[in-house]
């Protein structure tokens, strides 16, 4: 299987983020995007990872302002940074499920998903002993099949109410303004730790962490936000 490292295409959404909360029965499989309740409370998370120096980047910059995120790590990433992905788990961050290659699932059968969504599990239990149990689509394509076999692996899915595009090397100060001037209590902000090419995200965070702060809202992970 070819492996794809890092590389984002454009991002397709099959939901409107404008909705707090999608899917909110007891069942797994729901599907988030933002949790308006949440007033006071935002959420970071990071796609692609685990990177051999971004990824230790961004946990330090967390660290020196006290802040948690949510890290969707890609299997085979993770595999050869296994390093990596363990500093994410003693940092006290969250992991979440980002398939093994992140390869477009909605070209897939159901059961080509379940072995993306399987192997990736499988990795990131083996290295850290963690199962994960959020589950973010490459693209953020929520096929009916992709609900189907989430709901089915007892995962719940993870989209975004803001998108930063840092995958496009946007400008720092730019991810920072589109941040800033949409930020709402409970948003989840789609951020990553493995872009190819480059990384403004380090020096965006620099930015929108101390004013988010500065506003009065806190930090948390996507299982605290969704709780």
């Amino acid at each position: 299987m070819k492996k794809i490292i890092g590389i984002i295409l454009p991002l397709i959404l099959i939901f409107h983020c404008s909705v707090s909360v999608l899917g909110t029965s007891q069942e797994y499989g729901a599907i988030y995007c933002r949790n308006s309740s949440h007033l006071k409370q935002v959420a970071l998370t990071f796609d692609d990872g685990p990177h051999p120096r971004y990824t230790k980047e961004i946990l330090s910059i967390l660290d020196e302002f006290n802040v948690t995120a949510t890290f969707f790590i890609i299997g085979v990433n993770a595999e050869r940074y296994p390093e990596d992905l363990k500093r994410i788990v003693n940092a006290g961050c969250e992991i979440g499920n980002h398939t093994y290659s992140h390869t477009r699932l909605s070209q897939l059968s159901s059961k080509q998903v379940r072995w993306e969504i399987e192997r990736c599990q499988t990795v990131v239990q083996n290295l850290v002993g963690i199962r994960p149990v959020f589950f973010r689509p490459p693209q953020g394509a929520a096929s009916e099949s992709v609900k189907t076999v989430s709901r089915e692996m007892e995962y719940d899915i993870i989209l975004w109410s803001i998108d930063t595009r840092d995958w496009e090397l946007t400008p720092s100060a730019q991810i920072a303004a589109t941040v800033l001037s949409q930020l709402k209590g409970g948003d989840i902000i789609l951020m990553h730790d493995y872009v190819s090419g480059g990384n403004t995200t380090c020096d965006a965070l620099r930015i929108i962490i101390p004013e988010i702060l500065s506003r009065g809202y806190e930090f948390v992970t996507v299982s605290d936000l969704i709780d």
